[in-house]
């Protein structure tokens, strides 16, 4: 199969070229390739080609305290590769702390013969004791290099400084890398309680709970034991304005630190938070929105590599029947938000409107997270010798976001009415054409689990 007449997108700038695929591989990139006899050629004049999008960041199929993502892998993914996203990793969860191949094979077992896209995992770490070194290493000895932490969330995954401490001094040694969720537990949980004593349904008091400092103090003293350790970390969903300044003073030094952020963070503001008859509700995560300074100075980041990937955090529940469980306590409603579907289209629309150019948007939603997650060059990058996650888009293509024609499991998006102007119009998987002029063409699901390397 031949894709002729398209402009390539990849690190450095765009060029027209044509692409073979072979045995699910780039088989050769080249101005011109002239068609063996009989091969499929795919004309893809005026259009752009992109490495398929890789989501370093989802939950999918994830109990929580009261139900569960609406959201399985079958679903999610689905989604996912519609929306132009090839790779996913999700986040495996353990139901007893210390045992982690448990909750690994839980995890393989939600997702084997049930992913429209390929596939890995990061661990979470819920507990430090003397049986989890030599677990992180059978984890990286099956593929999975990356592993998760919480500062907050404490008695039910969360952990103290020293297990931390602990955590990077393992994972230093390995070579993997530590994902971590920055919010200072202890001053949430005060502040969430002060709030809730004065008006338990006021969802304002949920940002109110969460100040920008909260996020950038755990910010601030992961990145001090991270330099006392040498271990690799990598900040989820950064939302706040201090904790962009933070990471930046960081890698200033030289410290090896890559950041993450999510479209809501980018597009959305804390006024969402005012809206009548529980509306706000649909807009509770963790961290919450911010304002527009905070999405400006997330922008720059991005623009100036201070932020390294966008991710989605994609982490879904129905309006109607899970967020509504917090009505009469907003600690209660269910932390999340969907967004697998639609942050290609976002990201390319309006990272070009803030000054970021093509094959920059293409770092940080596909070849970053393949680079940082062991992944590259099989993913996440246009290559002789990678796979054929393909990407054929049309840009200017002008669409509305909007639930009624999203494919998600949730009855409602973040980004209802937020304009797209392009269309993803085929999608290809190792060389699998999935999506054909923007609709599915897939019955089975053919996704597969990446066995990851660790990083150098």
């Amino acid at each position: 199969m031949i894709i002729k007449n398209g402009v390539l997108v990849r690190e450095g700038g765009t060029f027209k070229s044509d692409i073979r695929i072979n045995n699910g591989k780039i088989n050769k990139i080249a101005l011109q390739i002239f068609p063996d006899k009989g091969e499929q050629i795919i004309d893809a004049e005026g259009k752009y080609i992109l490495p398929g999008g890789i989501d370093a960041h989802t939950h999918l199929d994830m109990p929580t305290a009261d139900c569960c993502t609406s959201d399985d892998f079958l679903t999610g993914s689905y989604a996912a590769i519609m929306g132009g996203t090839t790779t996913i990793i999700d986040f495996a969860e353990c139901e007893v702390a210390n045992k982690l191949q448990e909750g690994l094979d839980t995890w393989n077992k939600k997702a084997n013969h049930n992913s429209y896209c390929d596939y890995g995992f990061h661990m979470t770490l819920s507990c430090w004791d003397n049986t989890m070194e030599q677990q992180v290493k059978s984890m990286i000895e099956q593929g999975i290099t990356s592993f998760k932490a919480y500062t907050a969330y404490k008695g039910v995954m969360g952990v103290d400084d020293a297990s931390l401490f602990k955590m990077m001094e393992c994972i230093q040694e390995v070579g993997g890398i530590l994902c971590v969720h920055c919010e200072n537990g202890d001053v949430l949980e005060y502040l969430q309680n002060k709030y809730k004593k004065i008006n338990p349904q006021d969802i304002k008091n949920h940002p109110l709970s969460r100040p920008n400092l909260v996020e950038k103090e755990a910010v601030s003293r992961v990145l001090d034991i991270s330099n006392m350790t040498g271990a690799k970390v990598y900040i989820v969903h950064v939302s706040a304005k201090e904790s962009v300044e933070t990471i930046a003073l960081s890698k200033q030094k030289g410290q090896t630190v890559y950041a993450e952020t999510c479209p809501h963070y980018l597009l959305l503001q804390d006024n969402m938070y005012n809206l009548p008859n529980f509306e706000s509700a649909k807009y509770v995560m963790s961290p919450p929105l911010r304002k527009k300074e905070d999405n400006s100075t997330l922008w720059n980041g991005l623009r100036k590599k201070i932020i390294d990937t966008v991710a989605t955090d994609h982490c879904s529940f129905k309006f109607k029947g899970q967020k509504d469980i917090g009505k009469s306590d907003f600690t209660k409603i269910p932390n999340g938000v969907p967004g697998v579907e639609h942050r290609v289209q976002l990201m390319i629309t309006y990272g070009l409107e803030n000054g970021m150019s093509l094959d920059e948007i293409v770092n940080v939603i596909s070849t970053n997270p393949a680079r940082i997650f062991g992944m590259y060059p099989q993913k996440g990058v246009l290559l002789e010798g990678s796979d054929a996650d393909i990407l054929i888009i049309n840009l200017g293509k002008e669409n509305k976001i909007s639930a009624s024609t999203s494919v998600q499991q949730t009855d409602y998006t973040p980004f209802e009415g937020f304009t797209s102007r392009v269309k993803i119009e085929d999608v290809f998987l190792r060389g699998n054409h999935i999506v054909k002029s923007g609709g599915i063409h897939l019955k089975n699901p053919l996704g597969k689990y990446i066995k990851r390397n660790i990083l150098l």
